[in-house]
């Protein structure tokens, strides 16, 4: 009897080395490395947040963010392709994208980086403002460039560039950033996101930080007409 136990001690530690490697192996994934593309990308995934079943916030100052946020998405398509940029656009229609597949359809690109449109929502009418969000060190500067841009919009207010856990950042392997283009819930700005030529202005403000961030301050030429035939209308 001692001689078994004295077998079964080695044998458990043994055990249990080997469950500890397997623990360790099996644990969190290792975190994605994100290509820093901020000055050398050559295609711009556009991220039309929400569709399809996924209305996101809707509201009735401001109307379904899916309907906004694929307006500013095709006119902000639009004015990158009129600047040279290879544009993919994870949604151009009223469809629902899982989130893991929008990161998966930017990830599959080359030399690209990723923008995502949002319209935000709260449950305090008086809540406005622009906010843009990234995840990963090196698209902080493309989020704080847009930021920069967006408000010189008339009557914008600055809510701040914030990093966040977003799926669509975090899973993103190329420099990400998330715009909230404003609240739906709150009365003028609800109102301005059902203005064709407020979402214009958007997204070319968008298109204009993302030609600078690209190419320098100064670079970007603003289309010479409205991007109103490329656009949806909501």
């Amino acid at each position: 009897m001692r001689y078994e136990k004295a077998m079964r001690s080695p044998i458990r530690l043994l055990l249990a080395l080997v469950g500890c490697v397997v623990l360790s192996s099996c644990g969190t994934a290792p975190e994605l490395r994100v290509k820093d593309t901020t000055r050398t990308f050559t295609t711009v995934v556009v991220d039309a947040g929400h569709g399809g079943k996924d209305n996101g916030a809707f509201r009735r100052f401001g109307g379904a963010e899916k309907n906004a946020t694929l307006d500013v998405a095709t006119r902000l398509a639009a004015k990158l392709r009129e600047s040279q940029f290879r544009v993919v656009m994870t949604r151009s229609n009223d469809v629902f994208i899982p989130l893991d597949e929008r990161a998966s359809i930017s990830n599959r690109q080359k030399n690209a980086t990723f923008v995502s449109v949002h319209f935000n929502d709260s449950g305090r009418r008086g809540i406005r403002g622009f906010e843009t969000y990234y995840h990963s060190p090196v698209a902080r500067p493309l989020a704080y460039r847009i930021q920069q841009h967006i408000m010189t919009l008339p009557g914008a207010v600055n809510r701040g560039v914030k990093t966040a856990n977003f799926r669509v950042l975090r899973k993103a392997a190329y420099p990400a950033v998330l715009v909230e283009c404003g609240f739906l819930s709150n009365r003028k700005e609800g109102a301005a996101a059902r203005s064709a030529s407020r979402r214009d202005d958007l997204a070319d403000k968008i298109a204009e930080a993302i030609v600078d961030q690209r190419y320098g301050k100064g670079t970007y030429r603003a289309p010479s007409t409205a991007s109103d035939a490329a656009a949806t209308s909501s």
